[in-house]
């Protein structure tokens, strides 16, 4: 990547740069190795904090048993840049000076979305109840979690009641080189397609009963 290190970038330019595993999942690079006990893992850990302050950009990272998971996005900007993906690529090269491989299952990303008629009449309760924070309007989601531990939530527009169906729904991120292994295998469990027409930005599916999830990719958000 050319050009100053806050410079923004796609999801598209940084998943062609990227070196495996790290992936783009809802503006923010993802990756996780497997370390088999804590001590190796700290060890790694040990190398990353030394890269990112050599950088001057950090990731957030979660250590584990026996693995390590790490996460990249520009936080000032909102967005990514060309900053994450440097340091991304680094990190990945620390790993294979380690020989730590990284976990067999991709990376994914939850979050819960909530339909709403009235979302600034409702925001308000689920910020309480669940004691989030507010998100900028930049970002994929309108609250998060101020312990960057569990999903994000945002809400989405309803134009008239809809009472026949659920109004909430899971949003999965998953790399976009994987999706289509993964609609297969719910689609094998007698799950259902319900609808194709914005991939593949997302997928619209059910389980038997009917309850939705909806499969997200970075691909055609740019």
């Amino acid at each position: 990547m050319t050009g100053s290190t806050g410079t923004p970038v796609s999801a598209a330019a940084a998943t062609e740069a990227l070196s495996d595993p790290w992936r783009v999942l809802a503006g923010t690079l993802y990756a996780a190795y497997k370390t088999g006990n804590m001590v190796r893992g700290g060890e790694f850990v040990a190398k990353i904090i030394d890269a990112a302050e050599a950088a001057g950009h950090h990731p957030d990272v979660e250590l584990r048993y026996g693995s390590v998971h790490l996460a990249l996005t520009t936080h000032s900007a909102h967005r990514l840049t060309e900053a994450d993906v440097m340091l991304a690529n680094a990190l990945a090269a620390i790993a294979v000076d380690l020989d730590i491989a990284p976990l067999d299952a991709p990376p994914s990303r939850f979050e819960l979305a909530i339909d709403a008629l009235d979302i600034a009449k409702i925001r308000p309760f689920w910020k309480a109840v669940l004691g989030y924070q507010d998100e900028p309007e930049e970002t994929s989601i309108d609250l998060s979690d101020p312990a960057g531990i569990l999903p994000g939530v945002w809400f989405q527009q309803m134009g008239e009641p809809r009472p026949q169906r659920s109004r909430m729904h899971v949003d999965l991120w998953v790399p976009h080189d994987v999706i289509q292994d993964r609609i297969a295998a719910a689609l094998d469990t007698d799950g259902q397609l319900l609808t194709d027409e914005y991939a593949p930005s997302f997928w619209v599916l059910a389980d038997p009963e009917g309850n939705e999830i909806c499969l997200c990719t970075w691909q055609e958000r740019d």
